[in-house]
């Protein structure tokens, strides 16, 4: 599957959106933030942007150069009304970018997106049917961590035996939690601004996420900080980086007993 970082204010558009997107291909969620998306683009190194524009007065509008400086080969597709299109065209550079004007059905958004991929529709649809018979009975596992390197290795690391997902801070994390539930999460402990703990304690007070199994990742190696990992009851915790065969059956564990 071809791979999408849909970027926008998660609002009811941007879920439906994804929810029809995912179906076909590889979604990424992702804020509107520079920094975020830098951080993004190299973790996910998606084949098309799709920015939603609903909503989005505030977007921070260096993204748009970001992409035309750095991922000009990256093509870029933009969804919002007429009014809020016209306030970013002027940012647009070359073919680079291609907006469509809402309202606009599902169905017309995936024929641009194929189209700008250079695919076709059907084949699409069927590589889409055949990849879901072969993730059928795939765990989906969250990876929080703010080092994009230590993310990169951890999806790498993974992604055979489950369907992963990352996110490079609490917030985001949240985020992807409300849009699509993992059974595990893998956290780190020691991250900026929100760290392990933070997010842990607002995961455990969402009643729809309480339950989720959490695996600490830290890489501070002493008594006192293992005790205070150990004091918040997560499901389990490695030291990094983390041995693959240990974390997977570790995780298959974890799994298991939920």
């Amino acid at each position: 599957m071809k791979k999408v970082l849909l970027i926008g204010k998660l609002n009811s558009v941007v879920k439906e959106t994804n929810q029809f997107l995912a179906q076909y291909f590889h979604v990424q969620l992702c804020s509107e933030n520079a920094n975020v998306l830098e951080g993004m683009m190299k973790i996910v190194n998606p084949d098309l942007v799709l920015i939603s524009l609903i909503g989005a007065y505030d977007i921070d509008t260096s993204i748009f150069y970001m992409l035309s400086d750095q991922y000009a080969q990256t093509p870029v597709l933009t969804i919002g009304t007429q009014e809020e299109s016209n306030r970013f065209f002027k940012y647009y550079e070359g073919s680079q970018f291609e907006n469509l004007i809402r309202p606009v059905e599902n169905t017309l958004i995936m024929e641009a997106v194929c189209r700008r991929l250079g695919l076709k529709e059907k084949e699409v649809e069927q590589d889409a049917a055949d990849e879901k018979k072969e993730a059928t009975g795939k765990k989906r596992i969250l990876v929080v961590d703010d080092n994009g390197t230590a993310l990169r290795t951890m999806k790498a690391m993974l992604e055979e035996r489950y369907e992963v997902a990352v996110a490079v801070s609490g917030a985001q994390a949240m985020t992807s939690i409300g849009r699509q539930r993992p059974d595990l999460i893998l956290l780190d402990y020691e991250m900026p601004v929100c760290d392990g703990r933070m997010t842990l304690e607002m995961i455990r007070a969402d009643k729809d996420m309480k339950d989720i199994p959490v695996i600490f990742l830290t890489a501070v190696n002493d008594r006192d900080n293992i005790e205070a990992v150990l004091e918040l009851k997560p499901a389990g915790y490695f030291l990094k980086p983390p041995i693959k065969d240990r974390l997977i059956a570790e995780i298959d564990k974890v799994l298991e007993n939920c």
